[in-house]
């Protein structure tokens, strides 16, 4: 996937009006934020925290401040602030009942299709 595609797609589920379901954190990042909690506690909201947020508010996509470099952020649907309530496409899980735009921004996020 282009760039180009990726900003496009991430544009357009950021205009999403309503929540998406929250479907879990992949394991692999799961451990990956709890060792950066341990390694900088304090930087951010802790990822417990957050999940709990997640499935009780649905989560919401947004770019960053220059929305040409990609930098695409996933956060409850009741925040704003990717300083310290985001994760990355790529730590959300994976499940067949998605939304297929959602699931094709994870993928693409996560195998580094982005080019």
């Amino acid at each position: 996937m282009k760039k180009s595609e990726y900003i496009r797609l991430a544009v357009e589920l950021s205009e999403h009006t309503e929540a998406f379901p929250f479907f879990g954190i992949n394991p692999d990042a799961y451990t990956v934020i709890k060792k950066g909690e341990q390694e900088d506690p304090g930087y951010a909201t802790p990822i417990d925290v957050l999940i709990e947020r997640f499935r009780e508010h649905g989560v919401k996509i947004v770019l960053g401040k220059n929305p040409q470099s990609g930098n695409v952020f996933v956060l409850p649907f009741n925040s704003n602030n990717i300083e310290e309530d985001s994760v990355f496409p790529w730590h959300l899980d994976i499940r067949t009942d998605m939304d297929l735009k959602l699931k094709k921004l994870i993928l693409a996020n996560r195998d580094g299709l982005v080019i």
